[in-house]
């Protein structure tokens, strides 16, 4: 039997949270629509942006910052950094997460952006010992969420760093008009639940939490302190900007020597092992809902988009997942023992998951004042 796939998207049935409705428009379209509603683009956009980068530059007086910037290497980072030096007149501080993972051609990329911007780029080396122990306890735990330990630890990077430099804007290069939303059951993010997995089937102990380095440590309680107490706010520049991929290639290749990693999230190696077991142990194709979203926008023909399903993803890199396997200090044969596993999902485990439901409200609230994106509330209870 064919799978139903949504009428305007390339989302499927396979896809948690698709919620077909009587027209045949997955749920995820439809939240598509109300985020566009919620972050206009075109000339109100461009307003609304304009009030929020002015409270950056009154929050950054007297001071070396105006933001932390994340960035990776890859497109959206490396041109997020690029507009707020260029086009807003920001003094960002450049801040990288490495996990032991990055794509060399990433490497290159921030260094030569950051030397060109006069920025300063300054790089969170997690401890290899937490870092791989992490990873190898997500394989253990036989979930999807196998960048559970990266995503956090980009987290933490940015808000210990604000933390610690006492700057008040963390700003991500992220946008639902090119990416989508992930389904929850697809990429979860919770410390409790990381803390979980790791107390089951980890063996190396995990640094304890502080302000300024908050190491793996992300519950409750701490995204409190850094968003309340501390009042750091995220800002995503890219929700009230017509983000066109194909013209910001030609302009950061002209003007910073920018060089595509390979594809969409390839800064990062890991993602060919975890592609790679998306595929075949979970039958996950996050193509589906990125692509999807590039659809949505008029960045790809949904035609085209369903044909390149049926293409090897250009992740698939059998010398690169040998090299992943190889550098947890796994055998092949661990590795595939790991992958015969029976497959869960977070709900498998202790998490915050009960309470941030409870929690509806007041995070929903924390959207609307600027102190979260509301994608951080669509991730939650819209997904799944």
């Amino acid at each position: 039997m064919e799978k139903q796939i949504c009428t305007r998207c390339i989302v499927d049935e396979t896809v948690p949270g698709a919620n077909f409705d009587e027209k045949g428009l997955c749920a995820y379209c439809r939240l598509h629509d109300i985020l566009e509603k919620e972050y206009p683009l075109g000339e109100e956009g461009e307003k609304r942006l304009g009030r929020v980068i002015e409270k950056m530059k009154k929050a950054g007086r007297g001071k070396k910052w105006d933001c932390v910037a994340g960035i990776s290497g890859g497109r959206d980072s490396t041109y997020s950094l690029y507009l707020l030096v260029k086009k807003f007149g920001l003094r960002p501080l450049a801040v990288h997460f490495n996990d032991g993972f990055g794509n060399p051609t990433a490497g290159m990329n921030m260094q030569r952006t950051c030397d060109q911007l006069g920025v300063e780029l300054r790089t969170i080396t997690s401890d290899w010992r937490e870092s791989k122990d992490l990873k190898i306890s997500f394989l253990k735990a036989s979930t999807p969420d196998m960048e559970e330990a990266t995503d956090i630890g980009i987290a933490t990077s940015l808000y210990g760093t604000a933390a610690k430099e006492n700057i008040k804007y963390i700003v991500i290069g992220q946008s639902f008009r090119t990416e989508g939303v992930a389904p929850l059951e697809w990429n979860y993010l919770d410390g409790r639940y990381l803390k979980a997995v790791h107390k089951m089937f980890g063996s190396y102990p995990l640094r304890q939490w502080k302000p300024d380095d908050p190491s793996f440590n992300l519950d409750i309680w701490h995204m409190f302190y850094y968003t309340i107490i501390r009042g750091i706010h995220v800002v995503a520049p890219f929700y009230f900007l017509d983000y066109i991929r194909s013209e910001v290639d030609k302009i950061i290749v002209s003007e910073l020597g920018w060089v595509n990693t390979g594809a969409h999230y390839y800064d990062d190696l890991y993602q060919s092992l975890m592609h790679q077991v998306y595929r075949s142990k979970f039958g996950i194709d996050r193509r589906k809902y990125n692509w999807s979203a590039l659809v949505r926008s008029g960045q790809m023909d949904r035609e085209l988009a369903l044909e390149r399903l049926k293409e090897p993803y250009a992740l698939d890199d059998p010398d690169i997942i040998r090299l992943c396997v190889k550098r947890l200090g796994l055998s092949q044969e661990q590795f595939d023992g790991y992958m015969k596993l029976p497959v869960k999902t977070f709900r498998d485990y202790p998490s915050s998951y009960r309470f941030i439901r409870a929690m509806r409200i007041p995070i929903w609230f924390l959207t609307v004042i600027g102190l979260l994106p509301k994608s951080a509330y669509a991730k939650y209870f819209k997904c799944g």
